[in-house]
């Protein structure tokens, strides 16, 4: 397992990314959410390169991405995790938007939209708020139950100290947040074949 690298990536904000999008030089912007989040709202000309993918296969992807990159998620966390992966590809122009997607849709930027699908930290909240209920209701017969609230918050306290998240990763492999697309013979194909492209302010 890859010791984490404490490294923060480069940032820039909205403005800035949006002035480098309508420049003759746009950068490559890689959204790392899950194919359903990227599917219900996007930057366009932004690529779907989901996190795990990413991870897993960062060597492979390196090798298509040498220009300026700018990593997308929803709110930064996921992206700055994706930064410091692919910084040990070498890649020396990497920049994580902050505040993500919220941040660019919270000033009216140009956004493609698709259908609508949960984030995947409202479904983190779900699923952990849904074991924790049951769990607590469940120990007034079982008594032991409670111990697994006490697993699922001592988990949240982990996520929220390394900036990870298990069950996040979990979920984003359901059916729900997967896509057609999302392999990595497709995306690499459309990093090799495609060129971003400007959006209008």
């Amino acid at each position: 397992m890859d010791t984490p690298d404490t490294t923060a990536p480069s940032t820039l904000d909205v403005p800035t990314l949006r002035e480098l999008l309508n420049s003759g030089h746009a950068p490559r912007v890689l959204d790392v959410r899950t194919p359903a989040e990227f599917e219900t709202a996007h930057i366009p000309g932004s690529y779907n390169v989901p996190l795990d993918l990413l991870k897993e296969h960062r060597a492979e992807l390196g090798d298509h991405l040498d220009e300026d990159v700018v990593l997308v998620c929803r709110s930064g966390a996921r992206a700055a995790q994706a930064g410091q992966a692919l910084e040990q590809t070498g890649l020396p122009n990497l920049k994580v938007l902050t505040g993500g997607i919220l941040a660019w849709q919270a000033t009216n930027a140009p956004v493609n939209h698709g259908r609508p699908r949960w984030d995947l930290e409202r479904q983190v909240r779900l699923a952990a708020g849904s074991i924790v209920l049951v769990s607590i209701l469940a120990s007034l017969v079982l008594p032991g139950a409670k111990w697994v609230a006490g697993f699922i918050g001592a988990g949240l306290t982990f996520a929220a100290v390394t900036n990870t998240c298990a069950m996040g990763m979990l979920l984003s492999k359901l059916p729900y947040n997967r896509g057609a697309n999302c392999d990595l013979d497709t995306v690499v194909a459309q990093l090799r074949n495609s060129r971003p492209t400007a959006s209008r302010s």
